[in-house]
């Protein structure tokens, strides 16, 4: 595991450019993410050409972590898992859902980045806090990002011998044009960044020249076997309904087992590009994913012909499930840097944009309806991140959720129902909820066999 004491110390920089020599040298490399995150496994999967999984204690349990992180690995190929905020941040005081607690369950050796400036010696402190800190990680070596110079490198790396007991493995010195650009949720996409490749080229080579890779390269082969062969392959379905997944750099984010549990419970997938597909094809059910509409709203509002099939579709009767930009998609209109979209029109209320996060981090829900989705007194654990929410009158025909923590759509409620569609602003993750895609297979299937009908 690459993490490091806080937040933006340099984790991913370091993780794709350890990632990215291990490639160049032949290796496989199978790719985690801690926590609730669709950008960095992006940049993951630009590495290492392979989907990039996330483990999250919190909205997945630990049995499930570990399953999905087993089934995921092999013997053939190296494992990184890149930790999320510092190494000890989570939402138990106990650190269970923590990097440090996903890696003591992984039994995983721990490299941890540390943001170098403004500090000499007193850096030791730091590693020394992490050490002593349960839950225990096992922290295998260092590495001093940003720094400012011979001095203050040889002044933390004596300390943090000294007392700390491990070893520097690397010394990067500051420099601006590593960075990948941020926006006010992390990091930019892909998509979203022309020169993405040129970056990670970058990288890899500052990492191989101020790192010990043989050094890191040793410590994959230092975590013990995990105690565990449950894991059984699930058998995908024959495809016998298809769903039509909106995939393009408006809408982008997916977690992969999402789509994979649809395609296990016998969904054909078809991808639409709201961008630039005029038409919606033939198909029994729509996801609408999460991204970042707002940077194409243009575009997205110019593509009346699409905006009116989606529309069209909802009224016949559809299964159609929209979370975040999904959402922001069926609303009527979205105003944005002083400018007014039109959009799809299939809820009546218009959305804005603020300069503060409106919902940022875990949503605690519970059902408070029995609905196509999901049952009366279902408990769900999500996460939002969303700078949005509507505003003037709305006719809302329920909500499904009361938020026991969290904004969702209002503060208190979310998850907006009417007939067989669903549109809110949680993110849900398929292995935390099994039943998701199975209902939505089945629903799927009942609007194949029974046909169009208004709602």
């Amino acid at each position: 595991m690459i993490s490091a004491p806080h937040k933006s110390s340099g984790k991913t920089l370091v993780s794709l450019g350890v990632m990215y020599n291990l490639v160049q040298e032949g290796f496989s490399v199978n790719s985690f993410k801690k926590g609730p995150d669709y950008i960095d496994p992006m940049w993951h999967r630009l590495v290492t050409g392979s989907q990039c999984r996330n483990l999250d204690p919190f909205l997945m349990g630990a049995g499930n972590c570990l399953d999905s992180f087993i089934s995921n690995s092999d013997e053939k190929s190296f494992s990184l898992i890149e930790g999320n905020h510092g190494l000890h941040d989570g939402m138990d005081v106990d650190g269970a859902d923590s990097s440090a607690g996903l890696a003591e369950l992984l039994e995983t050796p721990v490299v941890l980045v540390v943001d170098s400036q403004k500090m000499n010696r007193g850096a030791a402190a730091i590693v020394k806090g992490m050490q002593s800190m349960p839950p225990k990680a096992c922290i295998k070596g260092v590495i001093l990002n940003r720094l400012q110079g011979a001095r203050q490198e040889e002044k933390q790396r004596s300390a943090i011998e000294r007392f700390c007991g491990v070893p520097v493995l690397g010394a990067i010195p500051k420099d601006g044009a590593l960075a990948i650009t941020e926006r006010q949720l992390g990091l930019t996409t892909i998509d979203e960044t022309a020169d993405a490749e040129t970056i990670i080229r970058n990288v890899g080579e500052k990492i191989a020249g101020c790192c010990d890779l043989q050094a890191i390269r040793s410590l994959f082969s230092q975590a013990p076997p995990l105690k565990t062969s449950q894991v059984k392959a699930e058998r995908k379905a024959i495809a016998s309904v298809s769903i039509g997944v909106f995939m393009d750099p408006a809408f982008c984010f997916y977690y992969p087992e999402n789509l994979e549990a649809l395609a296990k419970n016998g969904a054909e997938l078809v991808f639409i590009n709201a961008l630039e597909d005029a038409s919606l094809p033939d198909v029994d059910g729509l996801y609408l994913g999460g991204g970042f509409p707002e940077s194409f709203l243009r575009e997205l509002s110019g593509n009346r012909s699409l905006l009116r099939d989606v529309r069209e579709a909802a009224r016949s009767g559809i299964p159609l499930y929209a979370e975040c930009g999904g959402l922001i998609y069926l609303c009527s209109a979205a105003h944005y840097e002083g400018e007014t979209y039109p959009l799809a029109n299939v809820f009546p209320f218009e959305m804005g944009f603020q300069n503060k996060p409106v919902g940022h981090g875990y949503l605690d829900m519970k059902s408070v309806c029995d609905s196509p989705w999901f049952a009366k007194g279902e408990r769900i654990r999500a996460h939002e991140f969303h700078y949005s929410k509507p505003f003037g009158s709305s006719e809302i025909d329920a909500y499904q959720f009361e938020v026991l923590r969290g904004f969702g759509v209002t503060g208190k409620r979310d998850g907006v129902l009417r007939g067989n569609l669903f549109a809110s602003f949680a993110h849900l993750h398929a292995v935390a909820n099994p039943g998701w895609a199975r209902r939505f297979v089945a629903l799927a299937s009942d609007y194949k066999v029974k046909g169009r009908y208004a709602v």
